[in-house]
């Protein structure tokens, strides 16, 4: 089968035997934490990102269109973006919510090998 690839859920958390034990207490080294840290925020991007720069786009086109016609109005600068937002979101909202889910079981599933 290979390697799984980094959106996978089985590449997101470290396998529990990388989780060392001393005395009692399982303890989880600083490799290991880092590495979860870097996969937290690498799936944290992924799942903003798509939002953030269809918001971003979206408010650079308006901004450009008010610079040519010299139109100064707030509200148009607003509501495009939000309403970009919300496309957006609606479209790719089933998506983030397995990403995010897929993260959370497997950090709920490393719980029982730290302690």
């Amino acid at each position: 089968m290979g390697t799984p690839d980094r959106t996978s859920p089985s590449c997101i958390l470290p396998p529990p035997h990388v989780i060392s034990r001393v005395g009692e207490e399982a303890v989880m080294g600083a490799d290991q934490s880092l590495s979860l840290l870097n996969q937290m925020l690498w799936a944290v991007l992924t799942i903003a990102l798509p939002v953030v720069a269809v918001v971003m786009i979206v408010g650079l086109v308006i901004s450009i269109l008010q610079v040519a016609t010299q139109l100064q109005e707030m509200t148009l600068s607003h509501i495009p973006k939000l309403l970009a937002a919300v496309l957006v979101l609606i479209a790719i909202g089933p998506w983030m919510i397995e990403r995010m889910t897929s993260f959370a079981v497997e950090a709920i599933r490393t719980i029982p090998a730290i302690g």
